[in-house]
Order: C-alpha cells, then structure tokens, then sequence
C-alpha cells in the first residue's frame, strides 16, 4: 500500500506565526520577501501575455511557487515582522514629535487633524494623540477589525481627493514590487492631501543610501517634481531608517516627471535595485 504524501508546510511557517512575534531571523525575513517581490513581479509579467502555452505554464509555476512558500498571507506576516519595533517600526513616533515641534497639536477651536495611516499594523498607534488627530488605518491585509482593508493604489481617487490633513507611508513603499506602483503611491498621496497637507515618509536607509538608482538628491528631486517640499529629515550613518516629512506644494516646474520614467545607474559597485519610477 503506498505511503501518503505527506503535506509540504510553507518555508515562511518557521519563520512567522499569526502572534505577531518579530523574532525570526532579520536575513532570513529579507529573502524571503525578496524572493516574494521577484515572484509577484514575474507573476504580474507573465500575465500580461498568458494566451501563450508557455506562459501559462510558467504562470503555473510561480504561483505554485508562491503557494509553497505561504501564499501573499505569508508575505503579508513577513512584511509585518520587517516593519516591526525591532526592525525599525515604531515610527509614529517620529512623526508625532515633528508635529508637536510644529504646534499642530495647538488645534485652538479648529478640528481635528484626520491622518490616512497606510501599512498600519496596529489600529492604536495614534491614541496619544486622539485629541487633535483623527486617524484612520488602513492595510492591504487587515490584522483588526479597526484597520480598514484596502489596496491603497486601487482607492477611490475622486472619494479621496484633497481629503486628508496628513498621509503617512511608513515602510510601505519599499513593500511594493513595482517601481512604477511605489512613484504611482506618492502621487495618489499628493492627490489626497488637501492644500498644504503633509506626507510622512519612512523607508529603510539602504533603500536610498545603498541604491544603484536613488540618492538622497535624486529623491529630492523627484519628490520635488510631484509637488512636495521637504520640511523634516532624520536619519543617521550606519543607522537603519530614514524618515522625512513633506508638504504638499504645486510644481514649481524645477523638475519634470519625464526625468523619472527610466531607471539611471547613479552608483556602481556592490548595491541593491531600489527604485522609484513615475509614470
């Protein structure tokens, strides 16, 4: 009588479990949700042309591939292991301090802030602010009834333009596969934004430290072209992250979103391909 197959467990259960522990090894979560991003990236191409047999079949693969290794609630635990506490998450606080610094928390008889909080892995990381900030957390994947589900590239653009006081992109950005997605993201929080609202960004240094095709200057400059103004900054050599907070100004027209469309070797050497591209 033949033996039952036994069934494969995913590659990313040693590395992850539904308790939210960030324990697991901080190397072996890089791979893995880089191997993620190859195979969503691949995945994506692939489908674009699937009338042909072998594409089809490589579709087959990749997505059993994918399977394997947990499916995209495995991918979404890995991400929320890399953004946590231990890996340089936590950086609501950050943005609370820039804000305090500014006087935002002084609303005198105004309203409260409303904070669109993308990636949010919890559903209170603003409660110390609740009196002036009204927040609303938003995830791909919800982990709490309080975090509101949804892509945040396929929102409603007309619903939510010129609707938010402050966006925050803390470690999402560097989550999405696509280079032309992540350039795509921080336009849709330009668009967002109501007039001189701020966008909060927070990437891993080497994102831009480290890149083959983005410097701090080339950031800059890009952001620049979509209509910000960089008013906040912190970051360290040898440290982990980097943060900086932006308002929402027009294009004064010193930088055009045509330099952008193309990836540009900056940097030679042994780097990573962190990039961002504009459509």
């Amino acid at each position: 009588m033949p033996k039952a197959r036994k069934k494969k467990t995913p590659i990313t259960a040693t590395a992850t479990s539904d308790s939210g522990s960030t324990s697991s090894n901080p190397h072996t979560t890089r791979t893995l949700i880089r191997r993620f991003h190859v195979l969503l990236k691949k995945q994506r191409q692939l489908q674009k042309n699937i009338s042909s047999a072998c594409n089809a079949q490589e579709v087959q693969e990749v997505e059993r591939e994918i399977e394997e290794m947990g499916g995209l609630a495995a991918y979404q635990r890995m991400s929320s292991i890399g953004q946590g506490t231990d890996r340089g998450g936590g950086s609501e606080k950050v943005l609370m301090k820039w804000l305090v610094g500014m006087g935002s928390s002084k609303r005198d008889g105004k309203g409260k802030l409303s904070l669109l909080e993308v990636g949010a892995l919890k559903p209170d990381n603003y409660v110390s602010c609740a009196s002036w900030i009204d927040t609303t957390p938003m995830d791909l994947r919800s982990r709490h009834p309080a975090i509101i589900e949804q892509d945040f590239l396929c929102i409603d653009v007309n619903e939510h333009r010129e609707r938010w006081d402050i966006v925050s992109l803390s470690l999402v950005i560097n989550f999405v596969p696509e280079p032309k997605d992540r350039g795509r993201m921080l336009t849709l929080a330009h668009t967002f934004l109501r007039s001189s609202g701020l966008l909060f960004l927070a990437l891993p240094l080497p994102c831009v430290e480290n890149s083959r095709y983005l410097t701090f200057e080339l950031l800059q400059s890009l952001m620049t072209a979509i209509g910000f103004v960089e008013i906040e900054k912190k970051w360290r050599q040898g440290g982990k992250m980097a943060y900086w907070l932006y308002r929402k100004v027009q294009p004064d027209g010193s930088s055009s979103p045509r330099e952008f469309k193309k990836k540009s070797v900056c940097r030679q050497g042994k780097r990573n391909n962190f990039c961002i591209l504009l459509k």
